[in-house]
């Protein structure tokens, strides 16, 4: 961060990428951590800086094969998916697989480049947790790539929570020599075929991934570096929970959405002084104040940093001003919430000043909501409610 030029921060760069080579390949998370949270409370951006050099180190390799350097890199693709149903999750049939890759070669990856995709559709809570876990499924997959092999599937996956809107995610690590494009946006030196890019793999994946998820509304992210693509999947999976969240309430409680209510509030870690890391909405019906589902919305990067004015509550997001916000000026977390809502149906709103700790049920570490006297309290469905997503059949 204090480098005076552009030599003097690659020397940089290239020594702390020796120390997190050894730290990764040992599997070492313990000391990336501790350099983790030792760096968060120095002056701005030095945390940034470590965190973009852990993240790089761990999503790629260079290796040698046949006398060639090559580069490698882990790749995500972000399946969003909602639904009142079960989403799924697991092993890939084989001749899906197939298919798959080609259309990941023909419409995202640049030409000539090698590429493994694994045989599981991941949840979120099967994604690797930790930068070494991450780091070893790069140098497996990137092994398997440069062999034209299979990448082996995962063992014993761990069970994942059902949600009515989730994502899930194609895994895969492309390789190619070192100085060539991975992505054919890279290739052709033209930025705006990211966009042609998304547009052919979504259209073209579509009725694999119908299958893959049936009796699921999908969208399909461009497949992208591992960390870019799972914060941008975690940012664009928030709306469809809230209109998941209205549309299953209404479909099950047999009421419009006009007579449900939404509460929301502010929360955040103790230590962080009053700022919110999350908004958490909890549903309830208007005529009854139990909250009975319960969506969160977290906030990343700048988010967290944002003045959010209070509302007045109770509030009818009908008595709000037009609430349209003008093109220059993005909408704040709170004013995308409150308009989902709207949109959705869900006239009756209250909002809580304040933040609140981020504070979750010590039986089944579901988070807890806010009801409308700003008690912390389990979202819980009636009994004669289907409270668990079934499988589609």
């Amino acid at each position: 961060m204090q480098a005076s030029s552009r030599i003097e921060e690659r020397g940089w760069e290239s020594q702390l990428g020796l120390v997190l080579q050894k730290l990764l390949k040992a599997g070492n998370q313990d000391a990336i951590d501790a350099a983790l949270e030792h760096t968060f409370r120095a002056p701005a951006g030095v945390y940034d800086a470590l965190m973009e050099s852990v993240e790089a180190h761990s999503e790629s390799c260079e290796f040698e094969h046949e006398g060639v350097r090559y580069n490698g890199l882990l790749i995500a693709a972000p399946i969003l998916a909602w639904t009142r149903y079960a989403i799924a999750s697991g092993p890939i049939a084989a001749d899906m697989l197939i298919t798959l890759t080609a259309h990941l070669n023909a419409h995202v990856l640049a030409p000539e480049v090698r590429m493994a995709m694994s045989p599981t559709l991941y949840a979120i809570d099967q994604l690797p947790q930790t930068h070494t876990e991450a780091y070893a499924l790069t140098q497996q997959m990137a092994q398997a790539a440069i062999r034209g092999a299979m990448p082996k599937a995962m063992a014993n996956p761990p069970e994942t929570a059902p949600f009515l809107a989730d994502t899930r995610f194609l895994m895969a690590v492309a390789v190619a020599p070192v100085g060539a494009p991975l992505f054919r946006w890279e290739a052709s030196l033209n930025p705006a075929d990211r966009q042609l890019a998304q547009e052919q793999w979504a259209a073209q994946i579509m009725p694999n991934i119908s299958r893959l998820l049936p009796g699921c509304g999908v969208e399909l992210l461009l497949p992208e570096g591992y960390y870019v693509a799972c914060r941008d999947a975690d940012k664009r999976i928030r709306p469809a929970s809230i209109r998941a969240a209205v549309n299953f309430l209404s479909q099950t409680l047999d009421v419009a959405p006009a007579d449900l209510q939404a509460i929301i509030g502010g929360f955040g870690e103790e230590s962080s002084e009053g700022r919110v890391d999350e908004y958490r909405i909890g549903f309830a019906l208007a005529a009854n104040p139990e909250i009975l589902y319960g969506v969160v919305w977290p906030l990343f990067g700048e988010e967290e940093e944002e003045d959010n004015e209070p509302l007045e509550a109770p509030v009818s997001i009908k008595a709000l001003r037009s609430g349209v916000v003008p093109e220059s000026e993005p909408a704040t977390p709170i004013e995308e919430i409150l308009t989902l809502l709207r949109e959705s149906g869900v006239v009756q709103v209250k909002r809580h000043e304040g933040c609140f700790a981020m504070e979750s049920c010590d039986d089944c570490g579901a988070p807890l909501y806010l009801d409308m006297e700003a008690e912390l309290v389990h979202a819980e469905m009636p009994e004669e409610a289907t409270q668990a997503p079934a499988h589609f059949h």
